[in-house]
């Protein structure tokens, strides 16, 4: 949305994410990260810790399901989504103010770590488009769905490419299977 700050954090969390659903149903995970810059200290010659950061995150649906299963305590993430303030009163009648992390991506750090990314089979909704849909190679990595019924091409080719489609895909080649070349055949 116009106006919104975004940002991107990383750091650890420093709980187990804690799933919740709405009366309506829908899942919401609530987590904090905590991010430590490392400054340098000219005069002691060395790298030391600055003042940790704690931000408190949310994530919603889908994507809370996957980060209650997915991430744990101590976990180094990369989070992506839109910084937001609200105002409370407490029991007590104080007036207070927080600012959190509305998360749109959220992910494990490579840096440290490794991680094997299982795909979740494609509920509907997403981005339909007429019949095609784009697939990582070797059924990984992220794609856009496509059919009519927002089920999503899984898969597609060794080495990526284009999952098959209707014929209104200009990138298709009738018979051909496999990847075809970067150029479209007009």
């Amino acid at each position: 949305m116009a106006g919104d700050t975004i940002i991107t954090v990383i750091g650890n969390l420093t709980g187990d994410p804690e799933l919740r659903f709405t009366p309506s149903g829908a899942a919401v995970a609530n987590f904090t990260i905590a991010s430590t810059p490392r400054v340098y200290d000219r005069q002691a010659g060395q790298w030391k810790d600055g003042e940790t950061l704690f931000l408190r995150c949310s994530i919603w649906r889908e994507a809370a399901e996957n980060v209650s299963e997915s991430l744990v305590k101590g976990t180094r993430v990369i989070a992506q989504g839109r910084l937001t303030q609200r105002s409370y009163e407490t029991r007590e009648g104080e007036k207070r103010t927080v600012v959190e992390l509305q998360c749109d991506e959220i992910g494990p750090s490579l840096r440290y770590a490794s991680a094997k990314v299982t795909r979740n089979p494609r509920q509907g909704g997403g981005f339909s488009g007429g019949g095609q849909g784009y697939g990582g190679g070797n059924g990984h990595g992220g794609g856009y769905s496509g059919g009519n019924s927002g089920g999503g091409a899984q898969g597609g080719h060794q080495g990526g490419g284009f999952a098959s489609g209707g014929s209104d895909d200009p990138w298709a080649t009738p018979g051909v299977t496999g990847p075809v070349g970067d150029e479209p055949p007009f």
